[in-house]
């Protein structure tokens, strides 16, 4: 399976690292399988960082022979388990503690509100799911463990746009 990373550098050689924001899987090196999704990630990082550029690393996944070797979770759409997954890494509790790999919906910002107020108890659950179901969610990637870093192997890049 072909994934990327986009990023305001090239990522070679992937690594575990902790966001000083807390993040829908929590720590970890993500990816996705949707190109689009990680060139919007590169701009969006690019106008944060230093250098300005936008890169897209491209990467060979082997999930077959992960799935075979590692502890994955994996949400096929955002249902309660998954509410439940991202509100926790978002509030700091490290619900991937126990997993090498987390697959499933991004919660971007549209997906964070309804999630906020799920927390706050303005929405319950089943309102919370509700809503998140007519959203167009792409998928991530979180490899949480050096070891399930071995399942990712870099195969190239590409220049979007900016300084580098």
């Amino acid at each position: 399976m072909i994934i990327y990373h986009g990023s305001n550098v090239v990522v070679k050689q992937p690594k575990i690292l902790q966001s000083e924001r807390m993040l829908d899987f929590g720590t970890g090196f993500y990816a996705t399988s949707n190109k689009e999704q990680a060139i919007r990630w590169a701009e969006r990082v690019a106008d944060r960082r230093e250098p300005k550029g936008q890169m897209l690393s491209i990467y060979e996944f082997d999930l077959e022979a992960a799935e075979r070797n590692l502890t994955i979770i994996r949400f096929d759409e955002p249902n309660s388990e998954w509410l439940d997954f991202v509100c926790a890494n978002r509030s700091g509790r490290d619900a991937a503690g126990p997993y090498d790999i987390v697959i499933g919906p991004v919660a971007d910002d549209k997906v964070y509100c309804v999630g906020q107020y799920y927390e706050h108890g303005v929405y319950d659950k089943n309102d919370a799911i509700k809503r998140l179901k007519v959203e167009k969610l792409f998928n991530q990637i979180l490899f949480h463990t050096d070891k399930s870093l071995a399942y990712c192997r870099f195969s190239g890049f590409e220049k979007l746009g900016g300084a580098n």
